[in-house]
């Protein structure tokens, strides 16, 4: 796991060494054992490393070929990559390192841009090809390691984190009003939007080439199957017994490292399966980290002690406490641009705790989105039922009845009744749009200052909420469009970046792209039944896990915010949104952000995951913007 960055410069002269070295120096706690640049005509490449594969000095990148005319850094694991060197070999490849970066540096040699096909694993990377003047980059189909690129029209600027972009005098810095808009949406900035103007993100399954006259292409070479096709596993049985077998197959995977590993043990199904597994297949107890909250009702602790105790892990835990406000600027460097999935405060302090101990370490990520574990999904799937009505007279009926509620001045229970009221009217897609948003539209629309709407006014936006594919159920629709965007938009971004912030190599054996295709093949309806969700995939692990496991409720792993900024956070909830400095940004409105903060503190009304989104993006603008 590492950190990279680089430069292309289309007039192909040397790129500057200090600048590629600089950007290093952004990231160095994504990569603190080693740095390697390579810079000549057009090409500055740099990397630091977290050495987890082939620990020697040789292994470090930036690598090349053997004439030297294919030059690659690399950000991530490749978990076949033994299997892919043997065949490489037998080819005629030579290889002077143990690791996986060289693999696809030989791969590309031999297969292209369709190399991509045979990588399993998570990755970014960027490689320089001197014969065709050409730079070939591309991010893992899960979007688990991040590519932010920033072109000009004299070069292209790229790297693992906005922060190594920023060193680059060229880009400016400045917002950009129409991502933070969408960030106010989704409590994260979609790709391929950043919050800086100029600046992109690389989308999850894409590659991106560009060539020395600064032609630039960017495409998808692939996308979670859908639908339930599963054809050869005839029997309820033989499909819990292959989706073990194909979980323990990627848990395998993921327990090859040179250096100490452990995992990550939220209570949850989903992270108690893998210790399970990874206990099943060490020789050791399996080191495993939680952490909890301070005085918090749904602590999740005393379910992660009873997975460690059944197999007799080497357990650690920590308790949470709100002194985290100590924490936030961190988190607001690391991230590089707003993002309020307050879950980053309990992955950062897990993945701190679990550094002292190991170098990598597992975790249950993606269960929820191949098996359909999350409540919302239940809580839609009851609104399908209107579906039986023509969605024309829904639109015309419940569409103006929302128009008429709209016109009404803002208040709680307008707000409502106009929300159900577009409910009503919509489709799959557009339902889950309104019920994922944080801010919905009409609290926006009171929310954002005049200036702010101004600002917006002007600005497109590409259709963010794929239509409904008929031939799919809209269960199958809303798990593959979390795969394809809540997933790598956000929890990965999370989960990336708090991990590597404390140097933490972070791996996801259901996040595994083979396994997601095999439970992309079975029915959605073994899967959910009304409000109980990840059914099959229960039953696939009964025999691992403790009975309260197995069926305690659904909870997140977000902080007690509510109680917080009722208590501990409260000045500084009034010192960050209701001082001078936030006013004068002038974007949004002072009276509708007193009245939220006011109402909170007070406990009449939780606005507490909308003002933790206003609350960061203040914090944000200080940070990268004043």
């Amino acid at each position: 796991m590492c950190g990279i960055a680089g430069k292309v410069v289309f007039n192909g002269s040397v790129v500057d060494h200090s600048l590629i070295h600089a950007m290093c120096e952004a990231i160095l706690h994504r990569g603190p054992d080693a740095e390697g640049t390579h810079v000549g005509s057009f090409i500055g490449l740099g990397q630091r490393r977290l050495s987890v594969i082939d620990l020697s000095n040789e292994a470090t990148p930036p690598l090349a070929n053997e004439d030297k005319t294919i030059w690659l850094v690399f950000n991530g694991e490749i978990y076949n990559f033994e299997a892919l060197r043997s065949d490489l070999q037998k080819k005629g490849h030579v290889f002077r390192t143990r690791t996986d970066t060289e693999v696809i540096i030989h791969l590309y040699e031999e297969y292209g841009v369709r190399s991509l096909d045979h990588l399993r694993g998570m990755f970014s990377f960027a490689l320089w090809d001197s014969r065709r003047h050409q730079l070939f980059a591309a991010r893992d189909r899960i979007g688990k390691k991040p590519f932010y690129y920033a072109k000009s029209a004299s070069s292209l600027t790229f790297g693992s984190s906005i922060s190594a972009l920023l060193v680059d005098d060229e880009i400016p810095v400045s917002p950009d009003y129409v991502a933070i808009d969408q960030y106010l949406r989704w409590q994260y900035v979609p790709s391929p939007l950043t919050a800086f103007k100029g600046i992109s993100k690389l989308p999850a399954a894409h590659y991106l080439i560009c060539n020395a006259d600064g032609e630039l292409v960017v495409s998808r070479y692939w996308a979670p199957t859908v639908g339930d096709v599963e054809q050869d596993l005839t029997s309820r049985k033989d499909i819990k017994r292959a989706l073990l077998d194909t979980l323990g197959d990627a848990v395998r995977l993921r327990m090859v490292s040179d250096v100490p590993l452990g995992a990550l043990l939220s209570g949850g199904i989903d992270s108690g399966s893998v210790v399970a597994l990874m206990a099943m297949e060490s020789s050791r107890p399996v080191k495993t980290f939680s952490v909890g909250f301070e005085g918090d009702s749904h602590n999740e602790l005393p379910f992660a002690r009873s997975v460690a105790e059944r197999y007799g892990t080497d357990h650690h835990e920590f308790l949470i406490n709100a002194s985290v406000v100590d924490l936030l600027p961190l988190l607001v460097r690391h991230y590089g641009e707003p993002f309020a999935d307050s879950s980053a405060v309990p992955t950062y302090f897990v993945s701190q705790m679990a550094r002292q101990h190991v170098t990598v370490a597992l975790s249950g990520d993606g269960g929820d989105e191949s098996f359909s574990g999350y409540d919302r999904y239940g809580e839609l799937l009851q609104w399908e039922q209107l579906e039986r009505i023509p969605l024309s007279y829904r639109s015309r009926v419940c569409g103006s009845l929302a128009s008429m509620f709209q016109m009404l001045p803002y208040g709680r229970w307008t707000s409502r009744l106009s929300r159900g009221c577009r409910m009503a009217a919509s489709s799959t897609a557009e339902r889950y749009k309104i019920y994922m948003s944080v801010f919905k539209d009409e609290e926006r629309q009171a929310l954002y200052s005049p200036v702010f709407q101004a600002l917006l006014a002007n600005s497109t936006i590409a259709n963010d909420v794929v239509l409904k594919n008929s031939e799919i159920s809209p269960l199958d629709w809303m798990m593959n469009y979390d795969q394809r965007n809540y997933l790598p938009d956000c929890l990965m971004v999370k989960t990336d970046v708090a991990s590597m912030a404390n140097s933490l190599e972070l791996r996801s054996p259901f996040l595994d792209h083979e396994f997601i295709q095999f439970a992309a093949r079975i029915p959605s309806s073994l899967k959910r039944h009304g409000m109980n969700g990840k059914i099959l995939l229960k039953e696939a692990v009964s025999d691992l896990l403790p009975y309260e496991v197995l069926n305690k409720p659904k909870t997140g792993f977000g902080v007690p915010l509510a109680q917080w900024f009722r208590n501990e956070l409260s000045d500084m909830l009034r010192g960050t949104l209701l001082d001078e400095r936030a006013e004068k940004r002038n974007l949004f409105n002072h009276a509708v952000v007193h009245r939220m903060v006011d109402e909170q503190i007070a406990g009449r009304r939780d606005w507490s995951n909308r003002l933790w989104a206003l609350m960061y993006l203040e914090l944000w603008f200080r940070e990268f913007i004043d």
